[in-house]
C-alpha cells in the first residue's frame, strides 16, 4: 500500500486528485502495473488509477486475465474500476480509504463480490485508510482553499 501511496503522491504533484494504484503479481513477486489519476492531465473521465494500472498489468503480461494478482488502491474503486476489476478476473484487491459517496466494493455497492456476476474478488479495506485519507482531505482542502470544486 505504501507503494500505491506514492503513486498518489505523484498525482498530488501533477494537481489531480491523489489515488494510487499497484499490481503485484504473486507468482513473479514483483509489481507488474502502476497508476495514479491523470483525468485532468489527460482530458479522460476514465484516466482513474485502477484503469491506468489494470492497462499496464495486461500488457505486462500480456494477457487481458489478471489472474494471479493483488490489486493495492487508496481509494475504494467506484464503479467503472470495480467492474473493470470484476472484468480482469483479478483475484484480491486491498484498498485505504472507503468511499461512501462512489465506492463500488462495499461503501455504496458491492460490485467486486455480486454474485449475479461471474467472478467475484476478495477485498481487504482499510489498510492503511488514515494515509490514504489524509492525501485526500489535504487536496480537496487546498481546492475549496482555491474556490474550486
Amino acid at each position: 500500500m505504501l507503494l500505491a501511496i506514492a503513486q498518489a503522491q505523484e498525482a498530488l504533484k501533477l494537481n489531480e486528485v491523489p489515488i494510487g494504484c499497484v499490481i503485484f503479481h504473486n507468482p513473479t513477486q514483483r509489481i507488474i502495473g502502476t497508476g495514479y489519476n491523470r483525468r485532468q492531465i489527460d482530458h479522460d473521465p476514465t484516466a482513474h488509477a485502477e484503469m491506468i494500472a489494470i492497462r499496464a498489468a495486461g500488457a505486462a503480461l500480456g494477457d487481458w486475465r489478471l489472474l494471479d494478482c493483488t490489486l493495492y488502491v487508496t481509494l475504494e474503486p467506484c464503479p467503472m474500476c470495480a467492474g473493470a476489476i470484476v472484468n480482469a478476473r483479478l483475484p484480491r484487491i486491498v484498498y485505504g480509504a472507503a468511499d461512501p459517496k462512489a465506492g463500488a466494493c462495499q461503501s455504496l455497492f458491492s460490485i467486486v463480490s455480486d454474485r449475479r456476476l461471474n467472478h467475484q474478488v476478495e477485498c481487504t479495506p482499510g489498510v492503511l485508510a488514515e494515509s490514504c485519507a489524509q492525501l485526500l482531505r489535504q487536496f480537496f482542502a487546498t481546492q475549496r482553499a482555491m474556490g474550486k470544486k
